[in-house]
């Protein structure tokens, strides 16, 4: 497992690179993080809406299962322009989601959308606002649909 921070802090928003994109979930503390995986559900049909919208529940797991062999840091790249919670409602928002079925959609409502609520009470997804930006927001939906595609199971290990 390759790492860029040996050690995150609860309340850390955790950032794993995947083959075409990245994996965001939400560190407690303990070893264990909370984050938004899919339910195991086919993801390749006819409509390009099952490619875009689905449920995804919401698991609290180990760092090092849901990392497995990909690489991960910390990145709590949007204190720069958002105030986190305190540590202790951070925690306590992301435990009161675990459990939880949420509809997941790879466009407005992904893996880090997820836990940049948790953390700042706001949705933020620099991946999607890069890829509409760079290109328009055609080719943004036709590289998020790519990596939804290539990587459906958000996080299965």
């Amino acid at each position: 497992m390759g790492q860029d921070n040996c050690k995150p802090q609860p309340g850390d928003l955790i950032e794993i690179d995947r083959r075409v994109y990245q994996h965001w979930a939400l560190y407690i503390g303990d070893g264990y993080v909370v984050h938004v995986t899919d339910q195991g559900a086919p993801f390749i049909s006819g409509s390009i809406a099952s490619v875009t919208t689905k449920k995804a529940k919401v698991k609290k797991e180990l760092l090092t299962k849901v990392v497995g062999n990909d690489k991960w840091r910390v990145n709590n790249k949007y204190d720069r322009s958002r105030t986190p919670f305190p540590v202790k409602e951070i925690i306590r928002r992301a435990e009161r989601q675990i459990g939880r079925e949420v509809e997941y959609d790879v466009l407005w409502n992904n893996c880090e959308h997820f836990v940049t609520n948790l953390r700042y009470g706001v949705e933020l997804c620099q991946q999607v606002e890069n890829a509409a930006i760079g290109g328009g927001a055609a080719a943004g939906f036709i590289i998020a649909a790519g990596a939804a595609l290539a990587g459906m199971a958000l996080s299965r290990r």
